[in-house]
């Protein structure tokens, strides 16, 4: 709710963390831009991780030519700096939500393939497989149902740590302009709003700033939480 008469208001009763500079309730934006943030971020990483699993699977069970090209088009996905190749995106496709979903897919899948692969390559020649293969089962159904439950305990670790790169990435998006529609709480959009005002109401920028690092830092140390249990070389102390 916009009130221009208490625009700026510094943190207070009733406004814990002040308004902005139409006068909403930052606190209240806050709540739902996080909706936003983590909307996106946990689609992009969705959809990444299909994508780069599928990909990565293939490439890492088939081998020869196959694993030779999709490996190819991956260094040079890898050569584009990601959040420049993602503002180009949006500056060409438009700024909106699902745009952004686009852009930040675009490069997401990439990581995800690359660890897949690997780990394929790692699990593929154990006994178990060949025990498969050799019991006459399709190649499909030897990579669904042997191989991929071995190795989504490091993609679960991997899509923690995209998720708060996403999140990164989104934020810089909307302080761009190029992210959510104008008016849209998102917490990238708060932060752009907040600079022109940062000498006086420090307040506005502060708060959404907070939030980013907050959400970012718990992703990461989940991530490091999951790979330490997942892990089976690590120690228990």
């Amino acid at each position: 709710k916009i009130d221009l008469i208490l625009e700026l208001a510094p943190p207070g009763e009733g406004h814990i963390l002040g308004r902005d500079v139409n006068g909403s309730d930052i606190l209240s934006r806050l709540i739902y831009g996080a909706q936003i943030s983590m909307t996106i971020g946990i689609i992009v990483v969705t959809v990444s991780s299909c994508i780069g699993i599928l990909l990565g699977l293939i490439s890492g069970y088939y081998g020869g030519w196959v694993d030779l090209v999709l490996m190819r088009i991956v260094d040079i996905l890898l050569a584009f700096p990601g959040l420049l190749l993602a503002i180009a995106l949006v500056a060409v496709l438009g700024p909106s939500i699902t745009n952004v979903v686009i852009a930040l897919s675009v490069l997401g899948w990439v990581p995800f393939a690359r660890l897949v692969r690997g780990q394929v390559i790692a699990v593929k020649e154990r006994d178990f497989i060949l025990a498969a293969k050799t019991s006459g089962q399709s190649d499909f159904r030897i990579m669904l149902l042997h191989i991929l439950p071995n190795i989504v305990s490091a993609v679960i670790v991997q899509a923690t740590f995209n998720l708060a790169g996403v999140i990164i990435s989104e934020s810089s998006l909307s302080f761009l302009g190029l992210g959510a529609p104008p008016g849209t709480p998102s917490w990238g959009a708060m932060l752009s709003e907040g600079k022109q005002v940062i000498l006086d109401a420090p307040h506005v920028s502060f708060f959404p700033g907070l939030a980013i690092l907050l959400v970012v830092l718990a992703f990461n140390f989940v991530g490091d939480g999951l790979r330490d249990r997942f892990d089976p070389k690590t120690e228990k102390r």
